[in-house]
């Protein structure tokens, strides 16, 4: 999906007016939407794995950086000597699960792009019933699950959730599903999260300092310098100018960008344009770590991968917080 134009919070005056008579039309469908997240909430009864379940949420659509932030923590909890996997629904994949990811047997249509991501420098399991998978997890020896994604999803008791923002682009136009990007109310989602981790460079939004939750800042990193010659990008995530932003960072000389929805599935004819883009400018393609995953295996050798990675400003702030969790489940 692409985000459309009125979730934004920032419109030139060309725009507010056809975006203001929008979300008009929308109030409605937005007032159901959030009866029905309400019902779901209020009825819910959570079910507790044996094992402690850290959840990485976000509250918008899309582009916050869980999945490198679910990576990071991972990692973290690794280091304390505990066996950690992350637990995703397999958004696009055909598999249902519970089952564990295997990069030599799975690809992304059948477990989805970011499981098949994650579990390339890690443990990764996925499955649609989160509460099934998580005890599967417990069963096979995993000794904590690190949710990438699942705050609304209250089938599942989490110990913890760290709730993903993104500094740039905060909670766009401030409205909820269909009205704007949010999954639901700020305030509610942040009242049932343990901390924040703001991404990126920016102010902490107002609700979140009224919140009281602990703040952690991050960025993303490219994992390696950037390759020589002149490139041409493309990138198909919640929010693909904060990967142009990177490679431009990290001195790239880059001639051309072309943007795709999240999770867009590359064809033939996307190729066809990014071959004539690089052609023009003598130039190679790069794309992102998501990305290349997504790509036939033929074309993946032709494709310059420049990955990235979460980095704390304050680790140990983190690391203070996991022992929290850890502590409170006994040995």
């Amino acid at each position: 999906m692409k985000a459309p134009y009125f979730w934004s919070a920032g419109l030139d005056p060309s725009s507010r007016e056809a975006a203001a008579l929008t979300r008009a039309l929308l109030t409605p469908l937005s007032w159901l939407y959030l009866a029905g997240f309400n019902r779901k909430l209020s009825k819910a009864a959570p079910e507790r794995a044996s094992i402690p379940v850290i959840c990485i949420g976000n509250l918008t659509t899309g582009g916050a950086g869980k999945t490198p932030v679910a990576e990071a923590i991972r990692a973290r909890i690794t280091a304390r000597g505990i066996r950690a996997a992350t637990l995703s629904r397999g958004h696009g994949g055909r598999e249902a699960g519970p089952l564990k990811v295997d990069t030599a047997r799975h690809t992304f249509r059948d477990v989805g792009d970011e499981p098949l991501l994650l579990a390339a420098s890690g443990e990764a399991w996925i499955g649609r019933d989160r509460v099934a998978a998580a005890r599967a997890m417990a069963a096979d020896g995993v000794g904590a699950a690190v949710m990438d994604d699942g705050h609304q999803n209250p089938s599942l008791a989490k110990d913890f959730t760290f709730i993903v923002i993104d500094a740039g682009a905060p909670f766009g136009n401030g409205h909820v599903l269909p009205k704007g990007p949010l999954r639901e109310p700020v305030a509610s989602g942040l009242a049932r999260a343990g901390a924040v981790i703001l991404m990126g460079d920016g102010p902490v939004p107002r609700s979140v300092v009224n919140s009281g939750k602990p703040v952690l800042r991050a960025h993303l990193k490219a994992a390696a310098s950037a390759p020589k010659g002149p490139l041409v990008a493309f990138a198909g995530i919640g929010r693909p100018e904060k990967f142009i932003d990177s490679l431009k960072a990290a001195g790239a000389d880059l001639r051309d960008a072309v943007p795709f929805p999240d999770h867009h599935p590359y064809t033939a004819g996307d190729f066809r344009l990014l071959n004539q883009l690089a052609k023009r400018d003598g130039a190679r393609l790069i794309t992102t770590s998501k990305d290349h995953v997504r790509l036939a295996q033929e074309l993946r050798a032709d494709v310059l991968v420049f990955p990235a990675q979460a980095e704390f400003e304050t680790p140990e702030m983190l690391d203070a917080l996991l022992a929290l969790i850890f502590k409170r489940e006994g040995p």
